[in-house]
């Protein structure tokens, strides 16, 4: 096996809308933990929102001033003492949260969900994605399908599982026409996973005419519509609403929005983090028998079940891929995601160019 280099090239998040790049020594692992080089590490609006402009959370949870990224994959190059399933070369997905491992949560997969002292998040708490290497620990390490790219596997560690986890959570299907305020990239995986899982028609809104071309042209949505026009084209498509409602924004009106065009008896999913919703609670949700959920990312066991059905349904999370950058050029990485106006941006590692992916997701 080839040595391990001794120092890696990083990059930290100090706040202000700044990106710093800095070297950090390499990890060794230990007991039950795995060394990856990274391949692919995408950015997360939470990462935006919480760590790149300015530094939210308090304690434990706040941001520790370790190497960002909370959405890798890449592949072994070395194991730590006991480790008994992954082997050197393995191709991994990262679920990005360590928890206790003790508490109910994490005994369900649910590491996101701990509330132990212990509990670390790649790119928060501990090393993240946006570094040459990562160390991790093995039982968060989900096997990516040879079918899918190193980018695809980023994009599931969190923003698609993100997704997925809702539409489970609800049980989407061929019977439900599904409304989703926010066409960011979790709403782009949203539109997506519910396409493939027999939704439709699929409504999406969102205040940028650049995220609605995109979500059309990427054919994730039958009718892509501005907020001002929404209420007006649910009636026109649905009569009564949509069986399923998906806000990804974290946005007050968007919310509201979900929650009004959501039929009686129907489901309403909130996702997106952040900001606060006042709604009339008779009118909007009791009296029309509404389900309101909250869904925040998912667990292993859903994350692995993901990629299998990526696979089985031939579709790559990386068409929402709008901007690529290798970790020297993070700093404009972060503007363009900050920006709200791409899909998905991503920092890539060894990546070949000229490199395409069809506009429909799937591949030849």
């Amino acid at each position: 096996m080839t040595a391990l280099p001794t120092q890696m090239a990083a990059v930290r998040l100090p706040g202000d809308s700044t990106v710093e790049h800095v070297t950090l020594p390499v990890p060794r692992p230990g007991p039950g933990q795995v060394l990856l080089r990274m391949k692919a590490s995408s950015i997360c609006g939470s990462d935006i929102r919480a760590i790149y402009r300015e530094h939210l959370g308090h304690g434990a949870e706040a941001y520790q001033g370790v190497a960002a990224g909370h959405e890798p994959c890449g592949q072994v190059v070395a194991l730590g003492e006991g480790t008994r399933r992954l082997a050197v070369g393995d191709r991994v997905v990262v679920y990005h949260i360590v928890g206790c491992g003790m508490c109910e949560d994490c005994r369900r997969g649910y590491h996101v969900a701990c509330h132990s002292p212990f509990r670390q998040a790649h790119g928060w708490q501990r090393d993240g994605g946006h570094a040459e290497y990562l160390l991790t620990e093995e039982a968060t390490c989900v096997l990516l399908p040879e079918e899918l790219s190193y980018v695809d596997g980023a994009l599931v560690s969190c923003g698609f599982g993100t997704a997925y986890e809702p539409l489970v959570r609800v049980g989407v299907s061929g019977r439900d026409r599904v409304l989703i305020t926010g066409l960011g990239p979790v709403g782009l995986a949203v539109a997506m996973l519910a396409k493939a899982m027999g939704a439709g028609p699929i409504i999406g809104s969102d205040i940028s005419q650049a995220r609605r071309t995109a979500a059309l042209e990427l054919g994730l949505v039958h009718h892509a519509v501005p907020p001002e026009g929404l209420d007006e084209r649910v009636a026109h498509v649905t009569g009564a609403g949509c069986e399923v409602a998906v806000d990804c924004s974290g946005n007050a009106q968007a919310r509201h929005a979900a929650l009004r065009n959501t039929r009686a008896w129907g489901r309403c999913v909130f996702v997106g983090e952040g900001g606060s919703v006042e709604f009339a609670v008779s009118d909007l949700l009791i009296h029309k028998q509404i389900t309101l959920y909250g869904s925040w990312v998912t667990s292993v066991l859903h994350t692995e079940e993901l990629l299998a059905n990526l696979v089985r349904w031939n579709l790559h999370p990386e068409c929402i891929v709008t901007h690529r950058y290798p970790l020297a050029q993070a700093a404009q990485a972060y503007e363009v995601a900050a920006a709200g106006q791409s899909g998905k941006v991503c920092i890539v590692f060894d990546e070949l160019p000229g490199s395409v992916v069809p506009i429909d997701g799937s591949r030849p």
